[in-house]
């Protein structure tokens, strides 16, 4: 899945580093950057997201802004566990989800930016 969202993001314009600081995906385009943890099929994947988040609020900067963003990167089945964070979380902590479809197509949901 770091491949196909790899990828979709360099088609966009980003330019993209894998497996930087304990972090899957770092982007940057344009003055802006984006952190994203990605998650692959699991047996276990409502825990697995959870864990996901965890490790995503870890990594966070302490200054916010408009130039940052995270994201969370999850299989088409692991969607609704993805989703179950409340939008307006996911709004003011500026983390955006990303669902990759069995065949690499990439879902972005953002939160409004805060």
């Amino acid at each position: 899945m770091v491949v196909q969202f790899s990828a979709w993001l360099q088609d966009a314009g980003w330019q993209v580093s894998t497996e930087v600081d304990f972090c899957d995906v770092v982007a940057t385009r344009g003055g802006q950057t984006l952190y994203a943890e990605v998650k692959g099929r699991t047996t276990s994947p409502g825990l697995d997201v959870d864990t996901m988040y965890g490790q995503l609020l870890r990594r966070m900067l302490p200054q916010v802004g408009e130039d940052v963003r995270y994201a969370v990167v999850v299989p088409q089945a692991a969607r609704t566990h993805a989703l179950r964070v409340p939008e307006a979380v996911r709004a003011r902590l500026g983390i955006d989800v990303y669902v990759v479809s069995d065949e690499g197509r990439v879902e972005a949901i953002t939160a409004p930016h805060v």
